[in-house]
Formats: C-alpha cells, sequence, structure tokens
C-alpha cells in the first residue's frame, strides 16, 4: 500500500494515496474555473473529462521528505483566468489538505489540460 505516514505518541498512522487524492480532488472540483479533473490517455493522446467516481486518475500523490506533492491534470472553464484559478486551487488545497491530514504540502503542480465552456 502507498501512502503517507504520521508518527505520533500513539504510534503510526499510515494514510493510503488514494485517500489523499480523492479529497484533494474535491477540494479541487469545488474551486471557481475548474469543470473537473482530466483523464489523459498516453497511448492516445486523448483528454477527457472525469466523472466524480473516477476524480483521483487526475491526481498523483507522491512523498517527498515527509512532505506532500500533488499533481493535478484539470479542465478548466472558458473565459476564466487561468492565473487565477491556479492560485485559488492551489491556495485552498494546500489548506485544506494539510488541516485534514497533518502533514506539510511542499508542492502543487498544474497541469491545464483542456478548456470547456460551460453552459
Amino acid at each position: 500500500m502507498k501512502g503517507s505516514s504520521l508518527n505520533t505518541h500513539l504510534g503510526s498512522i499510515t494514510i493510503n494515496n488514494e485517500v489523499i487524492a480523492q479529497y484533494a480532488g474535491t477540494v479541487a472540483v469545488e474551486c471557481f474555473g475548474i469543470v473537473g479533473m482530466a483523464g489523459v490517455s498516453v497511448k492516445d493522446g486523448l483528454v477527457r473529462l472525469l466523472k466524480k467516481d473516477n476524480i483521483t486518475r487526475g491526481i498523483n500523490v507522491s512523498v517527498e521528505n515527509n512532505k506532500l506533492v500533488l499533481d493535478f491534470h484539470v479542465i478548466v472553464a472558458y473565459g476564466v483566468s487561468i492565473n487565477a484559478v491556479a492560485e485559488n486551487l492551489t491556495s485552498n488545497v494546500k489548506y485544506k489538505v494539510e488541516e485534514f491530514m497533518g502533514v506539510k504540502v511542499e508542492k502543487i503542480n498544474i497541469f491545464v489540460e483542456g478548456v470547456r465552456v460551460i453552459d
């Protein structure tokens, strides 16, 4: 099991990376300007919008020096500032994941895979 470990006075706590990705993805989708997470097919080079039950496929979680590194593959709304969306996503996810996990977020990488018009 790949996960992040916390050592406390009561023992060790290991959290699966899938749980971290699910929580971070839920926070990300709530951010202004984010349409959803993107699934990228390396074989075909196609990008598709992921449904809420597959949200973790658009997020990679890794641990470096006991700190989290999160990679987001997102689709943004047409007409919004990508820079503003990225800053909003970074600050919201960093704050909420650190509060939820108790582990520092070292880096958040955002890959904009597409733009969609929202109805």
